[in-house]
C-alpha cells in the first residue's frame, strides 16, 4: 500500500494528515488522489460510504486552488445539509496549513443572506445542496462561471432524492470546468446517464463490488411474530447497554410512534422523519452527534446523507424492500476501520428475504436468539458493575467523607452494600423482566417451500404475500391504485414505497404488491384505506407536476 507521501501531495497536506493521525490512505484514497491531482481527468469513483471518499477529492482539490485568486473555483454538491456541513468541517480540517483558502457552506434551512454575504467576501470552494444552490443561481448571488471543478457526491443519493434535473442544471451552468469527479456507492442508470451527458471518457475506479455490505459489520437477525417487533427491540437495546445506534423504520408514523414510547420508558432516543421543520431536525442532529441521544429512530428519506463517527449498532426495525437500502443502512456503522453491528428484526415468513440479501451483499448473516429477560438483566448488571470500578474517583475531595461513610456503614456487611446498589440501579429492571415470556419464533421447515414464486402472489390460508413475500390481506378486500410516477421519475421499488407512504401516513401493512413501469405505477391496496391514500396523493404535486392517483379500473395498463 502506498503513503501518503507518495501520492503526491504537497508538504501542507501531509502536515495536516499527520496531525489527523491517517498513517495509511484508504483504498478510494490511494486510487483516486493521483488521478484527480492532474486537474484535468474526468473521475468516477465507486466505493460505500465511510471508506475516505471525502479526502479522496478534499486532499486534491486543495492542492489544485489558486488561492490568490479571490473568485470560485471548486464545487461540492452533496444531498443533504448534514453531509454538506460534515464535509465543510472536514475540509476546513485538511488546509489547517493553508489559510489562505476559504470554504463556505450552501444549504437550505439557514440565513441565504449570511450565505450570500460570506460568497461576496471571497470563497474558493463552495459546498452546497442542489436546491440552495439553484436559488442562488436564480437570484444571480453566485457566479459559477469560473468554476474549474466539480465534485458530485453521494450521487446515487440524489438522484433517488430526485434532484437529477437539478445536477444538469447546476452542471450546465458550469461550463468552464476543466474536470467533474463522480463519487457513489452504487451505479444505477440515472448516473450512467449523466456521466454520458457531461463527462469525457471519465476514469471510473471502483473499490469492493459494489452493492456488497462491509466486512467490518457483524450482521445479524431475530426472528419473532410481527406483535412482538416492538418488545424485541426493547430487548435487544437493554442487552446493549452503552449502544449509539440508529435505528430504522419504514413510515415517518412508525418512527414518531417508537421514539415517542421509548422516552416514555427512559429511554434517550428521538425520531427524524419528513414532518420535521429545519429547526427541529438541527436539534435533533445536534443532541444525537454529542451524545445526548443514546438512539436516533429514522426513516430511510430522512437519514440520507446523514455521517456520524462511533455509530455502533443499526437497527432494521423492519427489513427494506430495496437491497441498495439494506446496504446504506448498514453502512452507517462499522466505519474508518472500526466494527459495527446491523441487527435486523424479522418474522418467519422473512427468512428467505434474509438469505436472498445475504446472496447479493456476499455476507454472512448470524441468526440469533432474542435475548431471555434473565440474560437482559444479568449483562445489565455487569455493565454497571464495570462502570462502577472504572470510575474515575481521584477527582474529588472524597477523603472529607470517608470518615462519615465508614460510620455510615459500620453495621452493614459489604454483601448488603453490594444488594443495596444493585436494587436502586436494577428494581426497574427486575420488575419488568421477572415474567417476561420467550421471544423467539421458530422458523418453519416449510417457509421457503411456501414463498411464492417470482412474479406472483399465494394464497396461505386467508393471507396472500406479495412479490418481496410480505403477509397481505388481499382477495376481495384489495383493490388496486393508479398513479402517474414511475421508474423515469428516479424512483425504484423501495424509494416509492417510502414516497407513498409518508405521503399518506398508512402503514405498509395495508399495502400488496406494487408494479412499477417507466411512466406509471400500480398499487395493491386495503379498500378500506385506499379512499385516504387517494385523498392524500391526487393533485399534489412532486417535482412541479400535479400527481393523479386513481382506482386502477378504468386506466387501461
Amino acid at each position: 500500500m502506498s503513503t501518503f507521501e507518495e501520492l503526491g501531495l504537497q508538504e501542507n497536506l501531509l502536515k495536516s494528515v499527520g496531525e489527523l493521525g491517517f498513517t495509511q490512505p484508504t483504498p478510494i484514497q490511494e486510487k483516486a488522489i493521483p488521478v484527480l491531482l492532474s486537474g484535468t481527468k474526468d473521475l468516477i469513483g465507486l466505493a460505500q460510504t465511510g471508506t475516505g471518499k471525502t479526502a479522496a477529492f478534499g486532499l486534491p482539490l486543495l492542492q489544485l486552488i489558486e488561492s490568490k485568486e479571490k473568485y470560485p473555483q471548486a464545487l461540492i454538491i452533496c444531498p443533504t445539509r448534514e453531509l454538506c456541513m460534515q464535509i465543510v468541517n472536514e475540509i476546513e480540517l485538511f488546509k489547517k496549513h493553508m489559510p489562505g483558502i476559504h470554504v463556505v457552506a450552501v444549504y437550505g434551512g439557514s440565513s441565504i443572506s449570511m450565505q450570500i454575504r460570506d460568497i461576496r467576501r471571497g470563497v474558493h470552494i463552495i459546498v452546497a445542496t442542489p436546491g440552495r444552490l439553484i436559488d442562488l443561481i436564480e437570484r444571480k448571488a453566485i457566479n459559477l462561471e469560473q468554476i474549474k471543478y466539480v465534485v458530485l457526491d453521494e450521487a446515487d443519493e440524489m438522484l433517488n432524492m430526485g434532484f437529477q434535473e437539478d445536477i444538469e442544471f447546476i452542471l450546465q451552468n458550469t461550463p468552464q470546468r476543466d474536470s467533474t469527479w463522480l463519487f457513489s456507492a452504487t451505479m444505477p442508470p440515472e448516473i450512467r446517464k449523466v456521466s454520458k451527458k457531461y463527462m469525457q471518457t471519465p476514469v471510473e475506479i471502483t473499490v469492493g463490488k459494489m452493492n456488497t455490505a462491509n466486512k467490518n459489520v457483524d450482521h445479524q437477525y431475530f426472528v419473532t411474530s410481527a406483535s412482538h417487533r416492538y418488545e424485541a427491540l426493547k430487548r435487544l437495546i437493554d442487552f446493549n447497554p452503552g449502544m449509539y445506534a440508529i435505528v430504522f423504520t419504514r413510515t415517518k408514523a412508525d418512527a414518531q410512534e417508537i421514539a415517542e414510547k421509548l422516552t416514555r420508558e427512559g429511554y434517550d432516543i428521538d425520531a427524524l422523519h419528513g414532518d420535521l421543520t429545519q429547526a427541529q431536525r438541527n436539534k435533533v442532529m445536534d443532541e444525537f452527534r454529542e451524545k445526548t441521544l443514546q438512539l436516533l429512530i429514522a426513516t430511510d428519506v430522512a437519514a440520507r446523507g446523514i455521517d456520524v463517527q462511533g455509530i455502533t449498532h443499526v437497527i432494521n426495525f423492519e427489513l427494506p424492500d430495496d437491497v441498495e437500502v439494506y446496504t446504506h443502512r448498514s453502512g452507517r456503522t462499522g466505519r474508518a476501520g472500526k466494527t459495527g453491528v446491523c441487527m435486523s428484526i424479522v418474522h418467519t415468513r422473512e427468512t428467505g428475504r434474509i438469505r436472498q440479501i445475504e446472496r447479493m451483499v456476499q455476507v454472512p448473516f448470524h441468526k440469533l436468539e432474542i435475548p431471555s429477560g434473565k440474560d437482559v438483566c444479568r449483562k445489565q448488571f455487569f455493565y454497571f458493575m464495570d462502570k462502577l470500578l472504572q470510575t474515575d474517583i481521584s477527582h474529588g475531595d472524597y477523603e472529607t467523607y470517608l470518615p462519615m461513610l465508614q460510620e455510615k456503614f459500620a453495621d452493614v456487611s459489604k454483601d448488603e452494600v453490594l444488594k443495596r446498589v444493585a436494587a436502586l440501579e436494577f428494581d426497574r429492571f427486575l420488575k419488568y423482566y421477572e415474567n417476561s415470556e420467550d421471544l423467539n419464533t421458530r422458523e418453519r421447515r416449510d417457509d421457503r417451500s411456501r414463498t411464492a414464486p417470482e412474479g406472483r402472489g399465494e394464497r396461505l390460508g386467508d393471507k396472500r404475500r406479495d412479490t418481496r413475500g410480505r403477509e397481505f390481506s388481499g382477495g376481495g378486500n384489495s383493490t388496486r391504485l393508479f398513479i402517474n410516477l414511475g421508474t423515469k421519475d428516479g424512483f425504484y421499488k423501495a424509494s416509492f414505497l417510502q414516497f407513498i407512504l409518508d405521503m399518506s401516513d398508512l402503514s405498509k401493512d395495508v399495502l400488496g404488491r406494487i408494479d412499477m413501469k417507466e411512466m406509471n405505477s400500480w398499487i395493491e391496496i386495503d379498500k378500506q384505506v385506499a379512499n385516504k391514500m387517494i385523498e392524500s396523493i391526487d393533485g399534489k404535486k412532486y417535482k412541479g407536476r400535479r400527481l393523479r392517483m386513481n382506482e386502477a379500473d378504468s386506466v387501461r395498463r
